[in-house]
């Protein structure tokens, strides 16, 4: 019997589900894999050998191909995950052959506010534990490459401030002179942690390391992982890493990880997190998890190793970007597909009735607190308000050239009313609509969502990028910041100016895509603006540069790539069963 999820925590629910789990064996074989293509972590979870599927494979057709993205969400989210795992179930009992992409989450969200990114109710990826809590180590594996560059950074300069040049060539090392206060690397780690923003390392004696400043950012946002996320095969990762740049020296010339002679050994640490991990809905349909979350602060995308695979295995593949389609789809779109060279068929646009009001004037919600009252009773008005929020998007999706559905992502407080009014809105921008209620009824809850992506991806699209490669730097960012954000211009402050006609000198720049770092609440750079705002500028406060991964990443207002655990975070919750060893309470 399943459980009612009005009645049960999500983590319930997947506990109960787990009792009736496919084994990785018969997930196998339904995706008709050879015995030497899955290479299992226990009964339940297993990684893919994605190059021996995609050489068996190489002749055969791609599927279609489903982003599913979302309109400005509340701080609580919208469900993208929900929604992705739901249209997979929808799709499974429509007896289509379907796989599912979705994001490994961070430790930071799991042990703080949002949670695992799992799904909710009876739209989940199972096994919740494992999946919510490392999974098969991918994530481990950054953070010892990364932190791992970091150590032969700072101990290159310990060495190099304590040896003269005939020393150090006793040594077999050369002088890189590293500046100490252009150190663009940091250190890692999975938790939000905003005591670890800023350090100073190597206090103590001239043994115990160079003293300067330094600083911790959460693992997703690392540059590793982005490569992971773009990465086309081992050998174009191991050129990556190499190309990383870690510091620039006194004469301003980067220093990559490859000159430190790190890259080969941070490279190893990654070898087996290039394939991706095999698991699966509560309704038996397979999932790939792969590559890591956080749109706002990374690319945000599961790994175009996992689509491919997923192309070649199924008829339908549905992957998923993170936060809005301002920032997760515009990255899918101009990141992702540039690198994959794969071509969308629809783009699912995720909507709920609370998000809607909130961009329609009802109160902000708080993360940790009670929805406020306002949102228990029947408004229309905020709903149509709101919908110029879902419109904006519709219209982001559409210059892509994709066909967007919009997923109106059911609660049962909705009133008919409002769905009326966001399917008439949502209609009128050009897109189909289509009411889910998978949350509450699992896959037969999604099946008008699940026609109504067959439907869309049937039809021609014009698919085409924002701008092409050989568009100027700032013209770029002045593209993104009109035509998806809304913005009416762009400024700088005068370090970003410098590091712009610094980049822009560089004759490497047309090689390197633009990631933008914006907040994921609000089409502008401020969180507290709700809706569509007009008459406002996009300010720029910093350029990085992630030569590995090949982006310029604008960094837009005040945003920290470490987030901070709040005061009731989820760890507060999570426990285990000490006689059967089950955690519960995770999310």
């Amino acid at each position: 019997m399943v459980l009612d999820p009005t009645k049960h925590a999500d983590w319930e629910i997947a506990e109960d589900a787990e009792k009736n789990m496919k084994t990785v064996y018969e997930l196998g074989e339904k995706l008709g894999l050879e015995k030497e293509e899955l290479l299992p972590h226990g009964h339940y979870v297993a990684k893919l050998d994605y190059r021996k599927i995609l050489n068996r494979l190489k002749d055969r057709p791609d599927g279609k191909y489903v982003d599913v993205t979302a309109i400005t969400p509340t701080p609580l989210g919208e469900g993208k995950s929900t929604c992705a795992m739901g249209l997979v179930q929808g799709l499974g009992k429509r007896n289509k052959s379907v796989v599912g992409a979705i994001r490994q989450p961070s430790g930071g969200p799991t042990m703080n506010i949002k949670g695992s990114a799992a799904g909710g109710g009876l739209a989940q990826c199972i096994p919740l534990t494992p999946f919510s809590l490392g999974l098969t180590g991918d994530i481990n594996a950054i953070m010892n490459a990364h932190n791992l560059g970091m150590v032969a950074l700072t101990s290159r300069m310990q060495h190099e401030a304590n040896y003269t040049d005939a020393q150090l060539a006793q040594r077999n090392l050369k002088r890189l002179d590293i500046h100490p206060k252009k150190v663009e690397f940091g250190w890692i780690i999975d938790f939000c942690a905003q005591a670890l923003r800023n350090i100073t390392i190597g206090i103590g004696g001239k043994m115990d390391g160079f003293t300067m400043q330094s600083k911790f950012a959460i693992a997703v946002s690392s540059e590793i992982m982005a490569i992971l996320s773009i990465a086309s095969d081992l050998k174009d990762m191991r050129e990556r890493i190499g190309k990383i740049v870690v510091a620039y020296d006194k004469q301003d010339r980067p220093i990559t990880t490859a000159d430190l002679e790190v890259d080969g050994a941070m490279t190893a640490w990654m070898v087996e997190a290039l394939n991706p991990n095999l698991m699966q809905t509560i309704e038996g349909q397979p999932v790939l998890v792969h590559a890591g979350p956080f749109a706002n602060i990374a690319i945000g995308q599961s790994s175009v190793i996992a689509d491919r695979v997923g192309l070649k295995i199924a008829d339908y593949n549905v992957t998923e970007s993170g936060f809005g389609a301002d920032i997760g789809f515009e990255k899918f779109w101009n990141l992702k597909c540039r690198y994959s060279k794969l071509k969308p068929n629809c783009a699912v646009v995720v909507a709920t009735i609370r998000a809607l009001k909130c961009h329609g004037g009802a109160p902000i919600p708080v993360p940790g607190k009670p929805m406020p009252d306002e949102y228990n009773g029947e408004n229309v008005g905020w709903v149509e308000e709101g919908c110029k929020n879902l419109i904006h998007h519709i219209e982001t999706v559409k210059k892509a050239g994709i066909n967007p559905v919009v997923c109106i992502n059911a609660f049962y407080t909705d009133t008919d009313a409002e769905i009326a009014a966001v399917r008439r809105l949502g209609e009128s921008a050009g897109a189909r609509v289509a009411l889910s209620r998978h949350w509450e009824h699992g896959g037969e809850g999604a099946l008008e969502f699940a026609d109504a992506v067959v439907d869309a991806c049937e039809e021609d699209n014009d698919f085409k990028f924002l701008y092409e490669l050989d568009t100027p730097l700032d013209d770029r960012i002045e593209l993104i910041a009109k035509e998806v954000y809304g913005a009416d211009g762009v400024s700088y402050t005068l370090e970003a100016k410098q590091k712009l006609d610094r980049l822009k000198a560089d004759p490497e720049i047309n090689e390197l895509s633009t990631c933008m770092v914006k907040t994921h609440l609000s089409l502008s750079h401020d969180p507290k603006l709700k809706g569509v705002p007009k008459g406002w500028t996009l300010p720029i406060s910093d350029i990085l540069t992630y030569k590995g991964a090949g982006f310029v990443v604008p960094v837009a207002g005040a945003i920290s790539l470490m987030p901070g655990t709040a005061s009731d975070p989820a760890y507060r919750r999570i426990d285990v069963d000490v006689e059967t060893g089950k955690v519960k309470g995770v999310f």
